[in-house]
């Protein structure tokens, strides 16, 4: 059986990642229907078909699952063995894969990549926005960016930002025409912008103040599954939020929210950017472990 080229293989791969022809063409710089024909040829070679296609859809076959679940390893590693042949005397290359959430994408904005960017650019950063916190190795991250807490314990977690204040938000024309809030069981009274966590439960609200500690399930019509949707909808005077204050900073700084119960606030060890220990690391990501260990803490 003829050997898939390099180029086929990482087709695949982007395909799987994209779940539409059409924009792995765009990511892969060509023409939709070369590489169209490209998985075709390479489908007739295995005698399999690797795709399920309609005309709304791409998904991978059971034999596509089987493909890509050891295929990914096998192209990090490769990707790994050239950049460190290659980074040993010249520029080094390569291109990093993180999983973040959106507060940590800003963080890197404001306080890494500027620098990173400028002095290494021949490797090139894709940051993708979950709210949800997935298994990074599963799905071919070479990293990922979370709370600390919700780091996963086999991982190597680097401090990218100080301790978290999780911050009680509204805007100045909702608080206007409602009781005052004082405490955190007034919040009972009001209408909640509530969060629903990745595994569907609902997160309850947390207070502490001295040794009293609260957890409360505040009542609200609108749930949303992101912090930065939260505080979007108290912008737009829907309802108070409860958000990392990393989110809301800007439209604190801008008077469009203010804060409440400022003395019940219970604060985050932080965001760490995290990755597998007991594995070769690339030189991009070592040369990202160190700009975001330099970098200023928020």
């Amino acid at each position: 059986m003829k050997r898939p080229s390099w180029n086929e293989l990482q087709a695949v791969k982007t395909i799987a990642e994209q779940r539409s022809f059409r924009r792995a063409a765009e990511v892969l710089g060509l023409k939709r229907s070369s590489l169209s024909h490209t998985i075709k040829g390479l489908e007739a070679t295995l005698g399999v078909r690797l795709f399920h296609r309609t005309t709304r859809s791409v998904a991978l076959t059971e034999a596509g699952e089987m493909l890509i679940a050891r295929l990914t390893p096998l192209l990090a590693k490769m990707d790994e063995l050239l950049n460190d042949v290659t980074a040993s005397g010249h520029q080094p290359y390569g291109t990093l894969r993180i999983s973040a959430s959106d507060a940590a994408i800003r963080l890197l904005l404001e306080k890494v990549l500027p620098t990173f960017i400028q002095q290494k650019p021949g490797i090139e950063i894709d940051l993708v926005a979950q709210g949800q916190l997935v298994d990074i190795v599963a799905l071919g991250f070479d990293a990922g960016i979370r709370l600390i807490e919700d780091v996963p314990k086999d991982m190597v977690a680097i401090p990218l930002s100080g301790p978290l204040r999780f911050v009680t938000v509204a805007s100045p024309d909702y608080l206007a025409w409602r009781p005052k809030i004082q405490h955190p069981q007034d919040m009972m009274q009001h209408i909640c912008l509530r969060q629903r966590l990745p595994g569907g439960k609902r997160y309850h609200w947390e207070y502490q103040q001295h040794e009293q500690q609260l957890a409360l399930d505040v009542p609200g019509s609108l749930t949303l599954d992101s912090s930065a949707l939260m505080v979007e909808a108290a912008v737009a005077g829907l309802g108070i939020a409860y958000v990392p204050e990393l989110y809301a900073q800007p439209w604190l700084a801008s008077q469009q929210l203010v804060t409440l119960l400022d003395d019940w606030a219970i604060a985050s060890q932080g965001i760490a950017l995290y990755f597998p220990q007991n594995r070769h690391m690339p030189v991009a990501l070592r040369l990202f472990v160190d700009a975001v260990k330099a970098a200023p803490r928020v």
